[in-house]
């Protein structure tokens, strides 16, 4: 404990927690204080002027991140013959019908991403009460249902993330690792602001993003300027 506190102190040492950094210095510091043995992933948390509870207000969509995330989703897609061959050419994990039905019910959910053809929509919902909970449910606004499933397949297992208010208001992503460039971070991070301004509901006035901070998985928050993610 002494020496987690320790380590704790140290990565929050000389930093304003009220201060906003532009996003470059942001990610310096981010990067500088990364203390841990293993490649934290970079975190962005964006609060939103929204209600998540009112059903115009919701906030939720995909992004693909052009440098993708460090990280390769598994992903099992519910499809049939030609459908299912396609899948399983793109790189897909998982593929099939009752199959998956059956694991899934035993709990066996070693997936991130879960796909499916239109038709098989009938028998997904036989698990919706397993996927709904852990948001893996299928929905077609966010393309994970859909007869192109070479082309959903590809974006899972290229860098492709679901971003979604919470409670709160707040969106949580993983936007990259540590051992990632300041600028491909920058990239990441700018594609996902880029989506949720697109994702903005219309019953919103006024501000609607409140504040944008980054953290690694083991370091401390810092808060970003917001005039320099525009640029």
């Amino acid at each position: 404990m002494a020496k987690s506190g320790k380590r704790i102190r140290k990565a929050y040492e000389g930093l304003d927690p009220l201060k906003s950094y532009g996003i470059d210095e942001a990610l310096k510091i981010i990067k500088g204080r990364i203390s841990a043995k293993f490649d934290e992933t970079i975190e962005v948390a964006v609060a939103l002027n929204v209600d998540p509870r009112k059903a115009d207000q919701t906030v939720r969509g995909m992004v693909n991140l052009p440098n993708g995330t460090g990280k390769t989703l598994k992903v099992a897609v519910f499809a049939r013959d030609a459908k299912a061959e396609e899948a399983k050419a793109a790189g897909a994990d998982y593929v099939g019908e009752d199959e998956l039905i059956d694991m899934i019910s035993r709990g066996d959910i070693p997936f991130d991403r879960c796909i499916a053809t239109p038709d098989m929509m009938i028998v997904v919902a036989k698990v919706g009460k397993i996927l709904g909970p852990r948001g893996l449910m299928p929905n077609p606004k966010l393309g994970t249902v859909t007869m192109n499933v070479k082309e959903a397949v590809e974006a899972a297992k290229g860098g492709q993330i679901e971003f979604r208010a919470e409670k709160a208001g707040i969106v949580h992503a993983g936007v990259g690792k540590a051992s990632f460039s300041e600028d491909k971070l920058a990239e990441n991070i700018k594609a996902l602001m880029e989506a949720l301004k697109k994702a903005k509901p219309e019953t919103v006035k006024g501000t609607y993003i409140n504040r944008v901070s980054l953290s690694s998985t083991m370091g401390p928050g810092v808060r970003v300027d917001l005039i320099s993610l525009a640029n």
